[in-house]
């Protein structure tokens, strides 16, 4: 299955390969895929064994585009994907703001006919399909001019976090932040392995539709996490198959409504949502402010920082990783479970930081922290934790008795080449986390435990606590690799870039407003 579905990304990559001498970008390739494989699958459903109805427009489906050629077949793609862009449900989520990027016609005809017609999709199983996808984005992600990686999330990583939060049938899972749908995909597949749970037909049926949720800013990001579910497997189609009686837009109006869509494209800050969930587990993007560029009276491009002002949160800030922080704790049920990446300011900035970690440990149970290696992100500059807490009812006493760090990041080398980070490299934090029953844990010499009057007692409320020597620096028998040494030197010189950026532009703008 393995080498199937690295088959079918070598050969749609050999396809990209050709389309980049005229320009093309790993994502703007991987995002003309997602809508002809979309429109391909659509039309393979439609017909026997399946004869499920088709969501798509007669005339701006599949056969419309191998029934043209030449010119004409890029005037009728760049139509087909304006109309469908417009429709609502699980198609406006994937043509929402779609363009052609292929300006070749015979490239074009080359794609549909050649690569993607050639294929039974369908018949593929869900495992290939989803494999191979994945194969594309994690490519894409790693593309550095393409600036992706930010929406990828090292997989081996979720699956540990996944494997420690333990979802469970009836819950309802968020991802507030999701990207390309690595945390939703992982749920999915945690939920549906024989192995942890025997779901009956109306479980299998709430996991499709019912179950998992996301939210995505970006537009072509939203697509792309909409057809990696899509080709995993996930569809919220219901109905028995057999197409309704009435006209063919009737037909269509009707397979429209059926598509449940499980990612909303908006922003996630913007407002609460009114929706509560069971479990949220997230990897918010990287970048520390939140800005909006305004054109001043001397026609200026300039940012602005933008301080999100919410009722429910703790603390008005224009990081974007507090404000992620203080989000993913409003929408938790009472007894929901969270785990959140987020970068170290997270755990040490001073201001609106220390008051939301105060009211965090105070109202939630904050148990875990699981500082992360660097070297294993595509975003370069990045050293990240990870932040597990339970939302319990409102109490007198703080919720947070002792926070237990696991600490992966001390002698720790990893690089996106050389040294991947796989899923055994966490085996022992998932041991140490020990999920059966967390208040049995065990301290070993990566896994310390710290109380709350420890915690409250640390300048600022401080949670990058750490203790283990780093052997480097003593022994210079003990340093790394060259290129490891090389790539973490990289990392820290882009975060100080990033930290610099940052400061410079806070200067700029009170250059202005004193103006």
């Amino acid at each position: 299955m393995a080498d199937q579905s690295s088959q079918l990304v070598q050969k749609l990559w050999n396809y990209c390969n050709i389309l980049r001498d005229d320009g093309l970008s790993y994502g703007d390739y991987v995002e003309q895929l997602t809508f002809l494989l979309f429109l391909k699958m659509a039309d393979e459903q439609s017909k026997p064994p399946f004869n499920k109805r088709s969501p798509i427009p007669k005339g701006f489906d599949w056969a419309s585009l191998l029934a043209k050629d030449g010119d004409e077949l890029e005037i009728h793609y760049r139509h087909l994907l304006e109309t469908l862009g417009k429709e609502k449900g699980m198609l406006g989520v994937i043509f929402r703001k779609a363009q052609n990027k292929i300006q070749d016609p015979a490239k074009l005809r080359r794609l549909i006919v050649d690569l993607i017609d050639k294929e039974q999709w369908t018949s593929l199983s869900a495992d290939v399909k989803g494999d191979a996808y994945e194969g594309l984005l994690e490519k894409n992600a790693a593309d550095v001019k393409g600036g992706a990686g930010q929406y990828f999330t090292p997989r081996p990583l979720i699956a540990a976090i996944v494997d420690v939060m333990r979802p469970e049938p009836k819950m309802t899972i968020c991802d507030p932040a999701c990207g390309t749908g690595g945390f939703l995909l992982a749920a999915y597949n945690y939920l549906s392995d024989p192995k942890h749970y025997q779901l009956d037909r109306e479980q299998k049926k709430r996991l499709a539709t019912d179950t998992l949720y996301g939210v995505e800013l970006v537009d072509g990001v939203a697509r792309l996490c909409c057809m990696n579910m899509l080709l995993h497997g996930i569809s919220g189609e219901s109905g028995s198959g057999v197409p309704p009686l009435g006209s063919d837009e009737e037909r269509r109006r009707d397979a429209s409504a059926t598509i449940e869509v499980p990612i909303e494209t908006r922003d996630a800050l913007g407002s609460h949502g009114g929706k509560y969930y069971e479990m949220v587990m997230t990897n918010p993007p990287f970048g520390k402010k939140s800005s909006v560029t305004i054109v001043n009276e001397e026609g200026r491009a300039e940012k602005e920082s933008l301080t999100i002002h919410r009722d429910d949160f703790w603390a008005s800030t224009s990081n974007k990783q507090l404000n992620f922080l203080q989000h993913v704790f409003t929408i938790l049920k009472q007894h929901g479970k969270a785990a959140i990446v987020v970068p170290d300011n997270v755990l040490f900035e001073g201001g609106a930081g220390e008051t939301v970690r105060r009211e965090l440990l105070k109202q939630a149970d904050v148990h875990t922290l699981l500082r992360l290696p660097t070297g294993i992100f595509y975003a370069q500059g990045v050293k990240a934790n990870v932040l597990f807490f339970e939302r319990n009812p409102a109490q007198e006493k703080p919720w947070t008795e002792k926070l237990w760090i696991y600490d992966l990041r001390t002698n720790k080398h990893f690089t996106l080449k050389e040294n991947q980070l796989k899923r055994a490299d966490l085996d022992d934090f998932v041991a140490c986390y020990h999920t059966e029953n967390r208040h049995q844990r065990a301290e070993s010499e990566r896994f310390k435990g710290f109380t709350y009057d420890d915690l409250v007692k640390r300048d600022k409320v401080n949670l990058d606590i750490f203790w283990l020597k780093d052997e480097s620096l003593e022994d210079s028998a003990n340093l790394p690799a060259p290129e490891i040494i090389a790539a973490e030197i990289m990392e820290d010189l882009q975060a100080a870039l990033e930290q610099f950026s940052e400061i410079a532009g806070d200067l700029v703008g009170e250059e202005t407003a004193i103006k």
